[in-house]
């Protein structure tokens, strides 16, 4: 790897923390959040399987998972809870990824201006209008559909691919 391409990926990570600070919510909420990167590690049998480490090093073409936790930490239940999430631009969402069966799982294509189900968004370039596509995506959000009790926790997350 070029020294100048090893500086852009060590720029890149150290967005990717960066932004995992990020994430956000509402209503007395402590959020957290923890990147990682998959690999794969062969077993003693010749299988292999997928692991998450720590993201401290990640090249082009690894995946980056994040993982946002949160708690109600106010001191009433806690209703119309959203996390939202950036997606820096130099990571392409990995389909299907986000998960929290609980929650409603929406993107936003224009920069988190508006939001909705990855089928319904769309991408206006030179007055020609198509469907967004997972490399549009800026930023993914779960947005709970019951109130969270006091001291109620849950988890989030999505994966990325770094390009």
């Amino acid at each position: 790897m070029s020294e100048n391409i090893r500086v852009k990926v060590i720029a890149a990570i150290s967005a990717l923390i960066a932004l995992s600070g990020n994430a956000y919510a509402q209503q007395h909420l402590d959020v957290q959040t923890t990147v990682q990167k998959q690999i794969v590690v062969e077993n003693e049998d010749g299988s292999t399987e997928t692991q998450l480490v720590p993201a401290g090093n990640v090249v082009p073409g690894e995946t980056v998972v994040y993982t946002i936790t949160f708690e109600n930490v106010g001191d009433e239940a806690a209703d119309n809870v959203v996390i939202t999430n950036p997606i820096s631009d130099v990571l392409t969402y990995v389909p299907g990824s986000a998960s929290n069966s609980s929650m409603r799982v929406e993107f936003s294509a224009d920069g988190g201006q508006t939001f909705g189900l990855a089928s319904e968004l769309t991408i206006v370039n030179e007055g020609i209008e198509r469907p967004a596509t997972t490399s549009d995506y800026t930023h993914v959000r779960w947005v709970m559909q019951t109130e969270l009790e006091v001291g109620g926790k849950g988890t989030a997350s999505f994966a990325a691919v770094l390009e």
